[in-house]
């Protein structure tokens, strides 16, 4: 009798390790994720490490960078992927790390995605609402924050990508002598931004969605998005840069995966998990929000990543149950 209940146990576990390795099918794979440095970016990330974990991959602790450095880290296999690769903005970047020949752009992530140029609602509505007109010595005084005479832009970080926009449009639209564009910590900038639009004075400044900062300076309500005369993209880039009837001088864009060709051949099942997930990118500004607002522990944004999960199950379940057809 005890020999055949021993039978019977191996013959159970047997039968199961097929449907273990269809629902784990990462079993023994160790996936090396690189994220950029702002945290606001962690979220969209720890989602898919909680994906491929119930998947059966070990995640390993995440290197950052920014974003130039980030795509030339997984074009020289120093990380298999990363989730907020922009894809017009960052295709610069991602041709100079070595393009099609070693990565590929899985899926689209996040649709959907904004940058531009804004100012402060009341100086708009007095007829400031192209950002050419900023070529002006005085209205480009109105935007004056250090007593040069020159507009203070809130500006981009070298090596995000914003930044080669911005000087081809300073270029473009004859700006030099009105306009500093101003690349310091960008989270030091725009909170010098939002203490002087607190004050009454007029604010200049670039940003992007999805991020906290339009929750705070909202489009329409305290502030409006600028135009400019035309488009002007960096190294004759193309892209759709018209939103709701302006021309931002920014492609509207979409963020996702960019993932090396042999990690996604030798993991067909987290190719298939990047391929189909989407956050929409109002639960990416609502999460931003959170952090502004205090909740920015690692510990935090993991629960916000899980809450995100539980509010979402059958959706996330649906990423999972086509990752692990896919690896059949």
């Amino acid at each position: 009798m005890k020999h055949l209940s021993t039978a019977t146990a191996l013959l159970a576990l047997l039968a199961s390790t097929p449907a273990l390795a269809q629902d784990k099918p990462g079993e023994g794979v160790t996936v090396r994720p690189i994220m950029s440095t702002q945290m606001e970016e962690d979220f969209q990330h720890k989602i898919l490490f909680r994906a491929l974990e119930d998947l059966g991959y070990t995640v390993a602790e995440p290197n950052q960078a920014d974003y130039q450095t980030m795509i030339l880290a997984v074009g020289a296999n120093d990380a298999d992927f990363s989730a907020v690769e922009w894809r017009s903005l960052h295709d610069g970047f991602y041709q100079e790390a070595g393009g099609d020949a070693v990565m590929t752009k899985v899926g689209t992530y996040i649709e959907g995605a904004l940058q531009g140029y804004l100012i402060d609602k009341k100086t708009y509505d007095s007829g400031i609402t192209d950002l050419a007109q900023l070529a002006d010595p005085e209205v480009a005084k109105l935007f004056d924050a250090d007593g040069d005479g020159k507009a203070d832009l809130a500006g981009c970080i070298p090596g995000w990508g914003c930044e080669r926009v911005i000087e081809t449009g300073l270029d473009a639209y004859k700006l030099r002598d009105t306009v500093t564009h101003n690349q310091g910590a960008y989270q030091a900038i725009i909170a010098d931004t939002i203490a002087r639009f607190q004050n009454g004075q007029p604010i200049l400044y670039y940003t992007w969605t999805p991020y906290w900062v339009s929750g705070v300076l909202v489009p329409g309500r305290d502030v409006e998005w600028l135009s400019v005369p035309f488009t002007a993209l960096p190294d004759g880039a193309t892209g759709n840069t018209e939103y709701e009837g302006k021309n931002l001088g920014f492609a509207v864009d979409s963020i996702g995966v960019i993932a090396r060709n042999d990690f996604l051949a030798a993991n067909p099942a987290a190719a298939k998990l990047f391929e189909v997930a989407k956050l929409d990118i109002n639960d990416i500004s609502a999460q931003n929000k959170l952090i502004a607002d205090g909740e920015n522990t690692p510990a935090a944004i993991d629960k916000h990543a899980a809450d995100w999960i539980a509010a979402h199950q059958a959706e996330y379940d649906s990423w999972l149950a086509a990752a692990r057809a896919a690896a059949k």
